[in-house]
């Protein structure tokens, strides 16, 4: 009953924020002009969204403090949390409106990333396939953990191409997180509250950015999801298959654009354009609600699975997720060569 109330709650928190937000970006005129071929919408969208979720998130979070220090975590580790994601929302805020240049948008999630480290949380081990655990130094727990948030937070941010997208895939999840840290073997019931609470407040955010979108996540709500998520999969017990599973499609599909941008000449990071799952999915017909469809149906499917597989079987759930997506890239690739010999 307490996770039901604070979730209903946050839901309704989020939609109404996303709402206050929309009327302030109009006002602001941040807003997305259909100026580029690659933007399927014909009028200007208000922008900002992120900091919908992240007023709902940081609201519902401090109202169950109780419950989120419950367990293991100090004060200290959500204040770098908190201080990350308010960092996210400045610098997202900033480039929605003054389009700051790549560089400089790096500089924000990067001190995003390191305040969660500063604030105590790492990836002090992970689950060895082989037996047992493979455990880090600080300074490799650090490493990795600046490298895994950065990469959660580029693969939502080059994710969040079809509306509705990144906030359905940030929800589910924070649902799935929120079920396997509500089993008797992982229980933890203080990353389970966080979890659900993302996920009522992407849910609640969703009414307004559902097909076709009213408002749009933004820089900030792009990497906001996936910081939260990349968070939430280091502080319970660094379960970084489990989030691996979810991401799986999405991070894929970043790893294959870095490398076709490279072999083609062009910085991964500077150069935009239609060749990402998701816009090939629109461009063979899909529409943008099956493509979301599509896209959480596989998230949830291959989560799931971490919830009765044991490490092994977890490496070798990632093993098909990747021959998933290499024969996805092989079909589109034959159907791009097919459609301009024809």
């Amino acid at each position: 009953m307490f996770y039901l109330i604070f979730f209903i709650a946050t839901f309704l928190l989020a939609w109404l924020c996303s709402s206050a937000v929309r009327e302030l970006a109009w006002r602001l005129k941040i807003l997305d002009f259909p100026d580029v071929a690659r933007k399927k919408h014909t009028a200007p969208i208000p922008l900002l969204g992120g900091v919908g979720i992240f007023a709902a998130l940081s609201i519902a979070l401090y109202a169950g403090r109780a419950r989120i220090l419950s367990g293991e975590l100090e004060a200290s580790h959500w204040i770098g949390v908190l201080i990350g994601s308010l960092i996210l929302v400045i610098g997202g805020i900033i480039d929605d409106k003054k389009k700051l240049s790549p560089m400089i948008q790096f500089a924000f999630p990067l001190l995003a990333a390191l305040s969660v480290i500063v604030g105590g949380v790492g990836i002090d081990k992970i689950t060895n396939p082989m037996g047992g655990f493979i455990y880090f130094s600080a300074l490799a727990s650090a490493a990795f953990s600046l490298l895994w948030l950065l990469g959660m937070m580029y693969t939502t941010k080059l994710l969040d191409g079809v509306d509705g997208l990144v906030s359905s895939v940030g929800a589910v999840g924070g649902i799935v997180i929120f079920l396997f840290t509500m089993t008797t073997r992982w229980f933890q019931p203080d990353i389970a509250f966080a979890a659900l609470m993302l996920s009522a407040a992407c849910l609640g955010f969703l009414i307004l950015n559902w097909p076709p979108a009213k408002i749009f996540l933004g820089e900030a709500g792009a990497l906001l999801i996936g910081f939260a998520l990349g968070v939430l999969s280091i502080i319970s017990g660094g379960k970084i298959a489990i989030a691996l599973l979810i991401m799986g499609i999405p991070i894929l599909d970043v790893a294959w654009t870095i490398i076709r941008r490279l072999a083609a000449g062009k910085n991964p990071f500077k150069s935009a354009d239609r060749e990402h799952l998701h816009f090939k999915l629109l461009d063979a017909g899909f529409g943008p609600r099956k493509t979301v469809f599509l896209f959480c149906a596989v998230s949830l499917l291959f989560g799931l699975s971490a919830l009765f597989l044991q490490s092994r079987g977890k490496i070798f759930t990632l093993a098909a997720l990747g021959a998933l997506m290499a024969v996805v890239i092989i079909a589109f690739q034959w159907l791009d060569r097919r459609a301009k010999l024809s």
